[in-house]
């Protein structure tokens, strides 16, 4: 079995319901996570900011 050779150090700070901030590495400010559309309406939540979601952020880095 081989070495670690890397290790992220991520701190996840929830904000109010479904809305968070993330301090994640090579990042000069938190990350916001939330919801939008669909899946604010799936929660019930209303009369929130639309921020992407953890869903959209493991989507696009897949698709990377």
């Amino acid at each position: 079995m081989s070495d670690v050779v890397y290790r992220s150090h991520v701190k996840i700070v929830r904000q109010k319901g479904p809305y968070r901030t993330a301090e994640i590495p090579a990042t000069d400010a938190p990350v916001e996570f939330g919801v939008h559309s669909a899946i604010a309406a799936y929660y019930g939540v209303s009369g929130q900011r639309d921020i992407a979601t953890t869903l959209d952020y493991v989507i696009a880095a897949t698709g990377g």
